[in-house]
């Protein structure tokens, strides 16, 4: 580790506590004038520092820059997040966990990215990932369960993704089947998860999910159509959510919600989320156009609608949105 980020994991686990510049020379090994240029690097780099004669250095509050040394001391995990990358671009994050995983490389890798040139979205749609503004992570899980609970981890994806967004801000997530997250009735966050088989074909060998979240205000980086449908945590809230504390409190709920997948207990918290139960809606799946009344979510979390004219059809996949009514 480097004077740059040994000081930047000093300071974030000060706690937002004022360090002297002497303190850090001794801790870090160093001159105090090594300390002050890595200070002005790390602000050239983005990072929010304040300094006060005879008091020292400390992070801000306000600091709007990923970082892994900021990251990882809010993490509670076992596996999820130890080994993490962040960069400041990639075509998508989903793409750089798939080739560490041709490296074997271990459960719980996470990639974090500051913006994505090309982020993908379900259905072969692109996410618009502008930089600075959102969290857009992806992670690798090697799974110990047999292929049938596959589609179930984008649902508890889902869930771990609600909780810590409603911890750092405040304010109620709902779930729209299957990987949505919605608040205030506009989209804040998509979901994708990429498997790969074993060998065998009867087991789930990983999983990469990939998880985009709207965070800081959208301003300029969404059209006017965009903008009818999505939106963001600070746009809805007024909260500056820090990026880092967020993506560490997903990665803290993933955990214990994949663990939950065999037992199908994470099922009880996506049926509280679920938003479409009850309603009037229109799905697609393939070729096929479905309307008909969302009636729940099974136990494999398949949408459960009924048709007009009674017969009842089990969703695993596809896209459902609430039937529009005209005014």
């Amino acid at each position: 580790m480097n004077v740059k980020s040994e000081l930047l994991a000093t300071l974030a686990n000060a706690g937002g506590d004022y360090i002297s510049g002497a303190a850090l020379a001794d801790k870090l090994g160093v001159s105090r004038n090594a300390v002050w240029k890595a200070v002005k690097s790390l602000e050239a780099d983005g990072f929010s520092i304040s300094s006060v004669t005879s008091k020292g250095y400390k992070l801000n509050e306000d600091n709007n820059k990923l970082s892994a040394d900021l990251i990882t001391p809010y993490l509670t995990t076992k596996e999820m997040g130890r080994s993490i990358h962040v960069f400041e671009e990639v075509d998508s994050t989903n793409n750089i966990v798939r080739e560490l995983e041709t490296e074997k490389a271990p459960n719980g890798v996470t990639v974090v990215a500051e913006h994505q040139t090309a982020g993908k979205g379900r259905i072969g749609r692109s996410f618009v990932s502008p930089q600075g503004t959102g969290l857009y992570m992806s992670v690798l899980v090697r799974p110990h369960f047999d292929l049938e609970f596959a589609p179930m981890i984008t649902a508890a994806a889902a869930c771990a993704a609600a909780e810590a967004v409603e911890e750092l801000c405040g304010s109620r997530v709902m779930i729209k089947w299957v990987n949505d997250l919605y608040m205030n009735g506009k989209k804040i966050c998509g979901i994708l998860t990429e498997a790969s088989l074993g060998l065998e074909m009867h087991e789930l060998d990983c999983a990469t999910i990939g998880i985009g979240i709207n965070v800081r205000s959208i301003g300029r980086d969404f059209d006017s159509e965009l903008k009818k449908r999505a939106t963001s945590i600070e746009d809805e809230t007024g909260v500056k959510v820090d990026r880092n504390r967020l993506c560490a409190a997903v990665l803290n709920r993933l955990e214990p919600y994949l663990g939950k997948i065999s037992d199908r207990s994470f099922l009880k918290a996506y049926r509280e989320r679920e938003m479409l139960t009850g309603n009037m809606i229109t799905a697609v799946v393939g070729n096929e156009k479905l309307m008909g009344e969302a009636l729940g979510i099974d136990d494999n979390a398949n949408l459960i609608i009924r048709l007009p004219y009674g017969e009842i059809k089990y969703l695993s996949s596809g896209e459902a949105n609430m039937c529009r009514l005209a005014k």
